[in-house]
Parts: C-alpha cells; structure tokens; sequence
C-alpha cells in the first residue's frame, strides 16, 4: 500500500470482501495470542466475571471514551479525523445484529492478543504503541494515531488494575458497538467524500445481509 494508504485497498474490495477479511484477521490475532499464552502460561484466571469491576470500569469507561470522541469530532476538523472511509464502509448499513457480532470478535481478539498475551511481554507502553501502529490508517493522521495510543494504554491499564481480561474487553467491546451504531445511523463520519452506495462488486452496499 503505497504511503500507509490503506483506503485505497479498501476501495477495490466489496462490502463482503472487506468484513470477511476483518474477520480472518481477527482468526489470526486470537491464534497468535493462543500461542504466545501457552509458551507464557496465562494464568485463566484473569478471565473471571466480577460484576463491579466489569459494569463500573469496562462499560463506564467506554462510556466516557465515546463522549470524548463526539467532542473531538465537535471541535477539531474533519480532515484530521478522517480514517480514509474505512469505518464507513465497514458498519454503514449494517445490521444491529452483525455490529454487534462483528465488535464482540474485534474486542474479544484483541484485547485477547495485546492484553492477555503481548503486555505482559512487552510492557504497558511498548503494548500501546504496537497497538496503534498495526491500525495503519492512522500512522499518518496525529490525532487518530494518538487516540490510539491513548486508547491502548487506557484499557491496559485497566487490565493491570483489575487484573482481569474482561475489563478492557467489555470497554473495547463497548466503544466499538456504540460508535458503530452511530456510524452506521450516518451520526458520526469524518470522512470527507463517502464512498458510493453501490460496491464494486455490482451489488447493493450491504449486499443484501
């Protein structure tokens, strides 16, 4: 992708083509973390349902993260909040049921790779930044590169806080669903110019889902 310019790839994909590959790289991310986990013996017992901690620390703080990314887009322009159309094309249209499916895998793998199994290798920060730098999109835009990162250190520190996997999966989980549903409402998008309705592919933008 010539200049970390991810969007144009995107672009040559389907709707159908585009979650697909979401969710092949989600396969990878939880197979890579069940690999790093059994050299590393995690320890299942931060996996544990803890109603406080879960409801007032995981659901709380994605709460408070999705009020700050309306701000953000609010008072800052759109231009440097701008991923490229990627989050456009990934949850317009898209059935409640499939945003929710699809940000449930997303949250679960995740957190899953770079919580469970790659923090505590690399530590707190080293962790974030890896985190920010795989979303490529963002690698030229300061604003979402931060927020990334921001974001990564924020739910890791969750998970040394509590010592719980779930935490930061319920927040990531959380962030994800509600800022999808706004996305897909056409609510919130910073992009500039939209993509077209009509995929390359010949069929309707959601494909008949």
């Amino acid at each position: 992708m010539k200049n970390w310019d991810q969007a144009q790839l995107i672009q040559q994909m389907s709707d159908r083509e585009l979650r697909i590959n979401i969710y092949f790289s989600q396969f990878l991310f939880f197979t890579a973390g069940i690999a790093v986990m059994w050299f590393t013996h995690f320890d299942l017992t931060r996996l544990r349902w803890e109603s406080f901690n879960i409801i007032v620390f995981g659901a709380g703080t994605a709460i408070g993260v999705v009020l700050i990314n309306l701000l953000l887009h609010k008072w800052l322009p759109k231009e440097s909040l701008d991923d490229g159309g990627i989050n456009v094309r990934i949850f317009r249209s898209m059935p409640v049921w499939h945003i929710a499916v699809l940000t449930a895998v997303i949250s679960f793998s995740e957190e899953w790779l770079f919580r469970g199994a790659v923090q505590p290798l690399l530590g707190l920060s080293l962790t974030s930044l890896l985190f920010a730098v795989l979303h490529v999109r963002y690698i030229k835009k300061p604003v979402l590169f931060t927020a990334a990162v921001l974001l990564s250190f924020l739910l890791g520190y969750l998970y040394e806080y509590t010592g719980n996997l779930l935490v930061p999966m319920t927040a990531h989980f959380f962030i994800d669903l509600l800022l999808g549903l706004l996305i897909s409402k056409g609510w919130l998008s910073a992009h500039i110019e939209s993509y077209p309705l009509e995929d390359n592919g010949g069929g309707t933008h959601e494909e008949h889902e």
